[in-house]
This record gives structure tokens, sequence and C-alpha cells, in this order.
């Protein structure tokens, strides 16, 4: 499997809530944005986001593959119940891009880098 055919396979295990198969991407000790989180952890951040975000969808806008590591830009358009980072949306529908780097070692996802555009959140709320 390529690192491309593997990361759709991810995003659709994400989208599917199928939390029994992340174990198949994920590292047992992987680490999100420097802090070790372990698949535990990992999957706990995950879970809590589609009970904070019930329409919650992940959706490819930019791939890139090099071996052993994986670009992307997300593209959410969704509406959190509450908060989301730390802004009031109350429900509201909003659009944002996460950009996100990854690392793979042997065969999973061991390291997580991620940015989510927050200006672009706080311009539709204003």
């Amino acid at each position: 499997m390529t690192l491309h055919e593997f990361y759709h396979a991810y995003i659709d295990c994400l989208n599917r809530q199928d939390w029994d198969e992340l174990g198949r991407y994920v590292s047992d000790d992987v680490k999100h944005n420097g802090r070790s989180f372990g698949l535990s952890g990992y999957r706990s951040m995950l879970v809590k986001d589609f009970e904070d975000i019930p329409d919650l969808h992940f959706v490819i806008d930019r791939l890139a593959c090099d071996p052993p590591l994986i670009a992307a830009r997300l593209m959410f358009h969704c509406s959190p119940k509450d908060g989301f980072l730390g802004l009031k949306i109350n429900g509201r529908r909003i659009s944002f891009a996460e950009n996100v780097f990854y690392e793979v070692k042997c065969g999973k996802i061991a390291n997580v880098f991620s940015a989510i555009d927050k200006a672009a959140i706080e311009s539709q709320i204003a």
C-alpha cells in the first residue's frame, strides 16, 4: 500500500469513527504536536472531537507524500455544539482548514503536527 492509499484509508477510518481499526494506522506511542499521547489518548481526542462536533467530516483538500512523511490540508465544514478553540460557536456552521504533517514509522503514524486556521473561524463568527 502506498502512503497515498494508506492516508486515504486512515481518513476513511476517522470519518467512519471506526475506533477499533485506528490502531491499524496509528502507532501505540503516537505523539501529537510534540506531546506523547499514545494510541488511547489520540483515540480519546478524536472521540471528543466527534462528540463536540457531531457533523465532523474530514475532507482531503491537498495531499503530498514523501516517505516517511505525509503533508495534508484538510477542510472542514461543520457545526460545533458549543465552543471550539476557545471560540463560542454554539452550533453555527463554520468552515476552516487544518494543515497537518505526519511521520510514518513501521507502517503507522508516529508523529502528528497540526495547525488549524483559527483566524478563518474568527472572521466567520465576528
